[in-house]
């Protein structure tokens, strides 16, 4: 179930959508431009809708993610390694460390487009703003009817 928001120019994208969309690289917004310039470095804004991504904070909880998940899915096979088979010592010591280390690489930067789709979609830090302001239309939306039942009750 995907729930959209209203704003001036369209509709704010859903929290399921904003964050597949930032956990490919791409804007939560349009889905079009790229989030990241270098590896982490995310860009100013979006090149193909303008959407401003420098208020993103994604600070520490993208490695925490990473980390949660890789290390249940390395602590799992490497328990099941060693209880079900015999294993050299060596292979252990060289082997789960590097998986652990290319695992957390390959996540870390679709984590973090992730959690910064989740702060477009939820309006946190200077999203709430983005993609317009929205104060004019709930304005609109909620006098709107109230304005035509009024009007209509007056003439009645």
């Amino acid at each position: 179930m995907t729930v959209t928001i209203e704003t001036g120019s369209g509709t704010r994208t859903g929290l399921s959508r904003a964050m597949a969309r930032g956990f490919v690289g791409r804007c939560p917004h349009c889905g079009q431009g790229r989030i990241f310039g270098r590896f982490l470095k995310v860009q100013p804004d979006c090149g193909v809708c303008g959407l401003e991504l420098s208020h993103h904070r994604a600070d520490d909880l993208p490695p925490y993610i990473v980390i949660f998940i890789i290390g249940h899915i390395v602590g799992y096979f490497l328990l099941e390694t060693e209880m079900n088979y015999d294993v050299p010592l060596w292979f252990q010591l060289t082997f789960w460390p590097l998986v652990t280390l290319l695992g957390s690489l390959a996540l870390l930067q679709p984590v973090k487009g992730a959690v910064v789709g989740l702060q477009y979609a939820l309006g946190m830090h200077g999203f709430a703003k983005l993609p317009v302001s929205t104060t004019g239309d709930i304005e609109e939306t909620q006098h709107g009817p109230d304005h035509g039942h009024a009007a209509g009750g007056a003439s009645a």
